[in-house]
């Protein structure tokens, strides 16, 4: 088999479109907005971007070296902790594309600073960068403390499975409504459900919801 030329490897990623692990960018001309996919991708599968296409898949090229310092510093000014990346550069058609590769992370969550310096956490679903919930935060901080904590079946655990059980989607506003409880206990209950792998969320209307793992 005779290697892939440049132009076959691009075009062979472009005819993937845009999906969870690929983002396609026609330049970049704000490095926090780099930031926010960085982010996304860091903290879910990983992913590559394709710098100097467009969104219908054309191939515009790279238009300067100045975006080579923008996705710089995206990942370590505007990432926390800093985001490692690698970065190739492909020529095709007479034009650079630039492909990023993000590994997912270890320890998340990576933050990324909005224009206040604001550290907000992102998840890559299909071809988004949706803002991770408080629950999805305290899954990643419960995850990283290796002590095992061992679920104590009081009323709330009852309530809670009691609640999933019923084979509909339940929201963190609803389940608050009908228990009672504080958002702040829910929270840390449905985080520790979905650490434990008996929930799990799911992202529908831009919305996130729970379920029972496995339904």
């Amino acid at each position: 088999m005779k290697p892939l030329t440049d132009t076959d490897y691009i075009h062979t990623l472009i005819a993937e479109g845009e999906h969870q692990q690929q983002d396609f960018k026609f330049e970049i001309s704000d490095a926090r907005k780099i930031a926010k996919t960085l982010s996304a991708f860091a903290n879910t599968d990983g992913g590559r971007l394709l710098i100097g296409v467009k969104d219908n898949g054309k191939i515009a090229g790279v238009r300067s070296e100045e975006e080579k310092y923008m996705i710089e510093a995206a990942a370590q000014l505007y990432c926390v902790p800093e985001v490692e990346y690698t970065m190739q550069t492909y020529i095709v058609e007479g034009r650079q594309v630039l492909v990023v590769t993000i590994e997912e992370t270890l320890h998340k969550p990576v933050y990324a600073k909005d224009e206040t310096g604001k550290p907000l956490a992102y998840l890559r679903i299909k071809d988004e960068n949706i803002l991770a919930t408080p629950i999805h935060l305290r899954v990643w901080q419960q995850s990283d403390n290796p002590r095992g904590e061992l679920i104590r079946y009081t009323e709330r655990e009852q309530l809670l499975l009691d609640q999933l059980e019923h084979g509909t989607l339940l929201s963190l506003n609803r389940y608050c409504r009908q228990t009672g409880i504080s958002r702040r206990a829910a929270e840390h209950l449905l985080a520790k459900f979905v650490r434990y792998g008996i929930a799990e969320p799911v992202f529908e209307n831009h919305k996130f919801y729970f379920r029972m793992k496995g339904e």
